[in-house]
């Protein structure tokens, strides 16, 4: 599938906020608040998914791609499929997790991506068996009543680790630009910063364009590409010499153009 020459806004709702779910904290009243902690302060990477005879879920692993699950106040979100999904969540004093219904963006992928999704939906469609294991990479296993098994490895969420994040835009450029950055010469983005109104609409004039030291996690740069990138920037509290005072995390491109040399 080729990238259109501009793809504009996917929707006002994606572009000046996430996916809708509930606004009010998921029941948890005598839930674990240590296994509540837990889910919202990491980022869940799928490891694997088995049946009851241990056999692998049919159509859930595709090479080369990766499932990740967030727990956010209300919602939970899942990316890494062919479509990101939204929903609300609660854990019972049972230690039973349960998933409202999720509502998906309607991309159409690759056969194994789109089969991906439906299966790891049908399981989280179900109540499940929490086995949390904590430690520096913690473990989440979750199991479903016919005795599925979902296996998913943790990691600190940015939030975790530097607090509440600034929303901001970035427009970055095509062509990445040579810099120096310390002692190393390489390649850098040219960003200028973007702002919007309550109604999604470009408020003129844009920043100016800049060198941009570092990097954008989960963004990769394709040269001849104009993005308008959706970031989380959050604060360190102690930064190191050589570095940024901020870190930049991608939430989301919401526009693109491909751009003739």
């Amino acid at each position: 599938m080729t990238l259109p020459a501009r793809l504009m806004w996917l929707t006002l709702g994606l572009v000046l906020s996430t996916a809708a779910v509930a606004q009010t904290p998921p029941n948890r009243r005598g839930a674990d608040a240590a296994v509540v902690r837990s889910l919202q302060s990491n980022v869940w990477t799928l490891q694997s998914g088995s049946e009851a005879a241990g056999t692998p879920i049919d159509g859930l692993m595709v090479p080369g791609k990766s499932f990740q699950m967030r727990f956010q106040d209300a919602g939970v979100s899942i990316q890494g499929g062919c479509n990101s999904m939204n929903g609300s969540w609660r854990l019972s004093p049972q230690g039973q997790l349960m998933l409202g219904r999720l509502a998906a963006t309607m991309m159409a992928c690759e056969p194994a991506l789109m089969k991906a999704d439906s299966a790891l939906s049908a399981v989280l469609a179900q109540h499940l068996d929490v086995d949390l294991q904590s430690g520096d990479r913690p473990t989440l296993r979750l199991q479903s009543p016919s005795r599925q098994t979902l296996v998913f490895s943790g990691e600190p969420t940015p939030e975790s680790l530097y607090g509440k994040a600034t929303r901001i835009f970035l427009e970055v450029a095509p062509q990445t630009v040579e810099c120096v950055s310390g002692v190393m010469r390489g390649q850098c983005l040219r960003v200028r910063e973007r702002r919007f109104d309550q109604h999604g609409l470009r408020i003129e004039p844009p920043g100016e364009w800049r060198i941009f030291h570092g990097g954008i996690e989960g963004y990769t740069h394709t040269p001849g590409v104009r993005n308008v990138l959706r970031i989380n920037r959050y604060q360190r509290q102690q930064a190191p010499a050589d570095a940024s005072r901020y870190v930049y995390v991608l939430d989301m491109v919401v526009e693109s153009e491909i751009v003739s040399k």
